[in-house]
């Protein structure tokens, strides 16, 4: 009887209450607490508050104000230039992440640092000096003008901002992968008689793909939802270079608070799906590195 239950009670919970199982650290209730106590006041609540409000205009001026052309082509620009410049931080974005990982050059922890630095820029500056350069008046942009096309106050220069801004999110992402990564792999692969490219193809990237497809979706949904460095840029022109964040302003601006609501609402939303999307592909790479 005693031994019956001593093992009952020594026994493992389920792996769902799997937190209820004994700890060396302290004051799990406590921080437990805290944690749900600062979800609720900085991001349930206020969030919670901002949907409600726009559940008060009624479903049908609700998909009236946010199917209305302004505000479905802002969403284009939003979500496109933000998935096109995704797509461009994939590419160049491996490639720093390569250089700083596999070559060692004179000033090497000067471009590391600088990969930083847009993290550590307020974005406002950021915009302003892209807009100073990119500018029909600028250094590169005088050159674009003069070969027959803008770049900012464009969709393209909307891209080139988010560029900037995401480029941080591919490197780090890749970098603690490559480094995990051998380098005698690449050279079995070549003593194999393998191409550069098919190690690269069949060796690297299967190695880095699921850390390049979180960098790229972080690197996108920091995209949908920038401002300082898109707006003066962007142009803000209506069905051209007008993004999401920028007609909730104007709408604000306009005294329109439900209008803004209603857009800043659908925003959200999207931009849950787009974290949940992110989370199952980090949870798809912990899963895959740690077959």
């Amino acid at each position: 009887m005693t031994a019956a239950t001593s093992t009952t009670a020594t026994k493992p919970p389920r792996r769902g209450w799997a937190f209820l199982a004994p700890t060396i650290l302290p004051g799990f209730g406590t921080a437990f607490g805290f944690t749900l106590a600062y979800l609720c006041l900085i991001v349930l609540i206020p969030l919670g508050h901002m949907a409600l409000r726009a559940a008060d205009v009624g479903w049908d001026r609700f998909w009236a104000i946010t199917l209305a052309p302004r505000v479905l082509h802002a969403f284009l620009v939003s979500f496109g230039c933000a998935l096109a410049a995704a797509l461009i931080n994939a590419v160049f974005g491996l490639v720093v992440a390569w250089v700083l990982v596999r070559y060692r050059f004179p000033g090497r922890r000067i471009i590391d640092a600088m990969v930083d630095l847009p993290f550590a820029l307020p974005t406002s500056v950021a915009g302003i000096a892209l807009t100073a350069i990119y500018a029909p008046n600028g250094w590169i942009g005088a050159l674009a003008k003069a070969a027959g096309f803008k770049i900012a106050f464009t969709p393209l220069g909307i891209v080139i901002a988010l560029v900037f801004v995401g480029m941080p999110f591919i490197v780090r992402t890749v970098e603690p992968v490559l480094q995990d990564l051998d380098a005698e792999v690449e050279e079995a692969a070549a003593s194999l008689g393998a191409t550069r490219w098919q190690t690269f193809t069949r060796v690297l990237l299967p190695a880095i793909l699921p850390a390049l497809i979180t960098g790229v979706a972080l690197a996108f949904a920091r995209g949908v939802g920038e401002y300082g460095s898109v707006i003066f840029i962007a142009g803000n022109i209506p069905a051209v270079s007008e993004i999401v964040p920028l007609l909730i302003v104007a709408r604000l601006e306009q005294y329109d608070y439900a209008g803004a609501t209603v857009i800043a609402t659908a925003m959200m939303g999207l931009s849950f799906l787009m974290l949940l999307g992110i989370n199952f592909l980090q949870r798809w790479t912990r899963s895959r590195h740690a077959r």
